[in-house]
């Protein structure tokens, strides 16, 4: 029997193909590599980097606080402060530690904001297709422009209020009371700055009062259980020790508003930081700002903050400006412009306001400067009500104490203007020196009669004379002639500084008005389109046409449409007095109160310098005019003669010129412009008053005061007579 074999079992495997076979080793493959770059990331985060992301983990539960840094002062030019910068204990609120209530606020606070953000984008969308959509119309209609303005209206950022407190934040409300009774502020204004302030930084301290006074601060300091929240801090506020005096020129200091945080000047300022809003303090604010440092405070996921130690960034003071001003003669000349004021209105004139410069005629620094009615510079370190701010700024055509009435004026200069035109006339042929003009008390050219003041007779004068006793027939003769010459009067001005800025180192001047045949048509052009427009009223011109005759006569006499102000004036009678001293080679100098940037320490940083350019006079012309306005303040009959009585003309010869301007519907404006001689300190000084009468009465003892405390020379209060002009 043979033997039976075994049969093998069978194979449960089944067979691979090889393409299933490479398709399986290449999707191992690939999850092997996965595997591996996940497990080297995971080594990378937790190994290499680990230390890093938990650095920034802790970061993100910091938040950074800007600390004020000190403002640099301003100083006059030997050095004395004239603004600085002081400590103050502020009261302020800690809103983690008030009682509840302010948080729904806040959260409905700034839902209505964001819905007034989206209205705005929303308009404004609207506004730019429709901007858009105009560009295709060769006219646009009246209809159209009025759509186009209610746009830019609705398009405007909204103001949107603070909401009430909840009903049941009893504990809030009555702190808020007793806290309001103690400050003197209103609850509701102390809730509103809280609530806003949370807004744009929530985990901040808010600054209620910078300055609340010794008796308040007392109280809150041994009552502080009744006050939960309430805190003081020491901060550095602005001081303006001499109050009024140049407030105008030095400015203020407030919180940068949110349309300055675009300018170029305010590049990479955070917002809340103080900056300057006007004057000297705007213009060097860059140097005075200094560098905030940095308060750390660590909050938790909520944003509230918790205790920490985190370390800050002291801040670094800002540099000092030293200026041009000479501090006695600014009290002076603050004093010498009230007095005049005062005199003026003991004599039954209106004397609304006035300024006055004195300037240094070779370099162009700015001895005094000042402006009236002026104001303190710290009533901007609190909140002013539109009603406080609207009392600063004037209404309708009264300027307010805001306005610098020294650079910022626009007025006819008066008899002030007569040795520009002078110069003009003789450097052009117009008249000869000796030749006798202006006989009669009037002159009339066609139907229009131009007299002197109060109808008297100089009899026909010579430039001296007319200038020496200011003769306004013999001007309105030579103003007559000048008109067949095209427009010499016009140049000379322009030449001299008038009509255009004079680069002063403020935010704002005035341009002022030269006018002339180009500028009358420029304005019967706006007339025209203006009333194309049916606009309601156009009151540009009261009469289209031409140039004319008269027009240049009253120029001659700076009347008319001139329009300019005392610092321009003072840039004149500077190039006139640089030329005499020169040969007739002078120059035209850039008015300026910068003199110096200095470390805080007091070291120089840096020297500023201002340009300037050369004008030539004729020398033989120029002597002449020079001649004339010295008589005018030295010789018998001389319009300010009286005024200058016991002056030493020998030492301090006094080169002046009254100017008593006419304003429709108003008391005549007193000018008076002077260059006092002296051979190492000459200067020049420009004052007027609004409404104060004839130049020599008021203006000129004004000048006077100021010269006599640069001189140092017993001050006097001399009025001349009330019938110059």
């Amino acid at each position: 029997m043979s033997a039976i074999e075994r049969v093998r079992p069978r194979d449960p495997r089944v067979p691979v193909p090889p393409q299933l076979a490479l398709r399986v080793a290449i999707l191992g493959g690939l999850a092997v590599l996965m595997f591996g770059v996940i497990f080297f990331r995971l080594w990378y985060l937790q190994i290499l980097t680990g230390e890093q992301y938990v650095e920034r983990a802790e970061a993100n539960q910091v938040r950074t606080l800007p600390i004020a840094a000190p403002r640099g002062q301003i100083l006059d030019r030997e050095g004395a402060a004239i603004v600085t910068d002081v400590t103050a204990n502020a009261v302020q609120i800690v809103p983690s530690e008030l009682p509840p209530g302010i948080a729904p606020q806040v959260t409905v606070y700034r839902k209505q904001l964001d819905a007034a953000e989206n209205a705005r984008l929303l308009v404004d969308r609207q506004l730019t297709g429709y901007e858009q959509s105009l560009r295709r119309e060769r006219r646009v209609s009246a209809s159209q422009h009025a759509k186009l303005d209610s746009l830019r209206r609705a398009g405007a950022p909204a103001r949107v209020a603070v909401p009430p407190l909840p009903a049941q934040a009893t504990r809030l409300r009555a702190l808020l009371d007793h806290l309001g009774r103690v400050l003197k502020l209103s609850p509701r204004s102390i809730d509103e700055r809280v609530v806003r302030e949370l807004t744009v930084t929530p985990y901040a301290h808010v600054t209620i009062k910078t300055d609340a006074g010794a008796g308040p601060l007392t109280v809150l300091g041994e009552r502080g259980n009744e006050f939960p929240g309430v805190v003081q801090e020491q901060v550095s506020t602005r001081g303006y020790p001499y109050g009024e005096m140049a407030a105008q020129v030095l400015g203020h200091v407030g919180l940068i508003e949110e349309e300055q945080l675009t300018q170029k000047a305010f590049r990479g300022v955070k917002p809340g930081t103080a900056v300057g809003q006007e004057g000297l303090e705007y213009r060097y604010d860059r140097y005075l700002r200094g560098e905030p440092g940095v308060h750390r405070v660590e909050v938790n996921a909520e944003g509230q903050p918790v205790p920490s130690s985190q370390p800050e960034t002291p801040p670094v003071a800002g540099h000092s400006l030293k200026t041009t001003l000479d501090l006695p003669l600014q009290q002076e000349s603050e004093k010498a412009l009230r007095e005049g004021i005062a005199h003026a209105r003991a004599g039954g004139k209106p004397a609304t306001g006035g300024a006055f410069v004195a300037m240094d005629p070779l370099t162009g620094e700015i001895l005094s400067i000042g402006s009236w009615p002026s104001f303190d510079p710290d009533r901007f370190a609190k909140a002013l009500t539109p009603a406080e701010f609207q009392e600063l700024v004037g209404s309708g055509s009264v300027a307010g104490p805001l306005t610098d009435r020294a650079v910022e004026g626009a007025y006819p200069t008066g008899s002030t203007f007569k040795p520009i035109t002078a110069m003009a006339a003789l450097e052009h042929g117009v008249i000869t020196p000796s030749e006798g003009l202006g006989a009669g008390s009037c002159i009339t050219v066609s139907t229009e009669e131009f007299c002197n003041s109060g109808h008297t007779d100089y009899g026909a004068v010579g430039l001296v004379e007319a200038l020496k006793v200011s003769s306004d027939t013999y001007f309105f003769e030579v103003g007559e002639r000048a008109y067949y010459h095209g427009t010499v009067i016009q140049r000379e001005a322009e030449k001299l500084g008038i009509g255009h800025r004079t680069g002063i180192d403020l935010p704002t001047e005035l341009s002022g008005t030269v006018p002339g045949p180009a500028w009358r048509a420029e304005q019967n052009l706006l007339q025209e389109q203006c009333e194309h427009r049916h606009e309601p009223t156009c009151d540009i011109v009261e009469e289209i046409g031409p140039w004319r005759v008269g027009d240049n006569m009253h120029l001659a006499v700076g009347q008319g449409e001139l329009l300019t102000d005392p610092l321009q004036m003072a840039v004149a009678y500077s190039a006139l007095a640089d030329a005499y001293r020169n040969g007739g080679e002078g120059k035209i100098v850039t008015p300026h109160l910068g003199m110096e940037i200095d470390e805080t320490t007091g070291g120089l940083r840096q020297k500023l310098s201002f340009p300037s350019h050369p004008v030539h006079l004729n020398d033989s012309d120029l002597s002449l005019v020079m001649q004339g306005i010295h008589e005018a303040a030295s010789a018998p009959q001389g319009t300010s003669a009286d005024v200058w009585t016991g002056w030493n003309q020998e030492r301090d010869p006094v080169y002046g010129k009254t100017g008593t301007a006419e304003r429709a519907g108003q008391v005549e404006q007193s000018w008076y412009m002077c260059y006092v001689g002296d051979a190492s300190r000459p200067i020049v000084i420009a004052v007027t008053v609004e409404q104060g009468g004839f130049g020599a009465e008021t203006a000129a003892p004004i000048a006077r005061l100021m010269a006599s405390q640069w001189y140092h020379v017993p001050l006097k209060f001399v009025a001349g007579s009330s019938k110059t002009f």
